[in-house]
């Protein structure tokens, strides 16, 4: 949240000069490398779209090369390095782009975004075009289509009998995990728990040890890097519908042919609502099995939540960077 002019100023010459140079060469190439640096796992929905439908749909002229796990750029880091040119492609969040642009935090709040398909239309409305273009222009980064990471929910090491929550003052004093940026941990106080900032590859040690009370996730993430084995019960705060978006070098847009841009916005999307459908189906079957695997899991009194959580924005420093209406056009597009 507090990004000064000067970062910004320098992150768009850079990638304005990247411009040039990559539009120079991918002309003297056949195909234009497009490495995507990521901290999910190969198993996660998004992972699986984007290779199954992105790769191939771009393999005429692109050569997608994907790297899971954080293993070419860490978390948090990936848009600096798009911005310099020494990356191509990267799933951000909504949070991170707010570390650039205090405005995004409003996609960051909780109990906004109310399912996939309210996360597919604000995406598509003209509301997002000035925040899709300051990210052009300031960071040469091109958002290419959302995908749906899924409904958050909080995911502690202690079982109920130790820990029973059912409001936001049940979480006080418990450590819960969430990245580390400003909004982020925001949203963990807003919820009423002590914010523990952490990079996500340290989580399931971190669960083990007892380092931290609990983390925050879609159920299929608990699933997918096996957070279940280290904790005891879920809890359906559904605090946040989280989304990621597929983001791509501005300056390798820039260097493809008019076809070329269609054929990878087209396949962009095709991944996005492929991961999407996956990932819904996903969070509906994998309840059961977590109940297999010993975790409680309740709902609280989610109303209770919300109107702590929404007080708690609306009191922030964070909705004083909201631009007048979109709050009111954001929540005109739900159901």
């Amino acid at each position: 949240m507090k990004t000064t002019l000067t970062r910004r100023a320098i992150l768009a010459a850079t990638a304005t000069l990247t411009l040039a140079l990559s539009t120079g060469a991918a002309l003297a190439q056949d195909k234009i490398k497009l490495r995507l640096s990521s901290v999910n796992t190969e198993t996660d929905q998004r992972a699986i779209a984007l290779v199954e439908k992105f790769g191939p749909a771009i393999a005429e002229f692109a050569e997608f090369e994907p790297h899971w796990n954080g293993t070419l750029f860490q978390q948090g880091t990936e848009l600096e390095a798009i911005a310099s040119g020494d990356l191509e492609m990267s799933i951000t969040s909504a949070q991170e782009l707010a570390t650039f642009f205090p405005e995004w935090s409003i996609f960051t709040a909780g109990y906004v975004l109310q399912d996939a398909d309210h996360q597919v239309r604000v995406f598509n409305d003209p509301l997002m075009d000035p925040f899709k273009q300051k990210v052009e222009e300031e960071l040469g980064v091109k958002l290419l289509a959302p995908m749906y990471l899924g409904r958050r929910q909080v995911n502690l090491r202690m079982p109920k009998s130790e820990r029973t929550v059912m409001t936001p003052a049940d979480l006080a004093g418990v450590n819960l995990r969430m990245p580390g940026t400003d909004a982020w941990q925001f949203l963990g106080k807003a919820l009423g728990a002590n914010p523990t900032p952490m990079a996500f590859t340290e989580v399931y040690t971190a669960l083990q040890t007892g380092a931290v009370d609990g983390q925050d996730n879609p159920i299929p993430t608990v699933v997918d890097s096996k957070f279940y084995e280290v904790t005891s019960q879920i809890v359906l705060t559904s605090h946040l519908v989280d989304w990621n978006f597929i983001a791509l070098s501005k300056a390798a847009f820039d260097s493809m042919t008019p076809e070329q841009q269609e054929t990878l916005q087209a396949a962009a999307w095709e991944a996005a609502d492929y991961g999407r459908a996956n990932q819904l189906a996903k969070e509906e079957e994998l309840v059961s099995f977590l109940k297999e695997q010993g975790l409680e899991i309740y709902e609280p009194d989610v109303a209770a939540f919300r109107e702590h959580v929404q007080a708690e924005y609306l009191a922030s420093d964070f909705a004083k960077d909201w631009p007048e209406g979109v709050l009111e056009q954001v929540n005109a597009l739900g159901n």
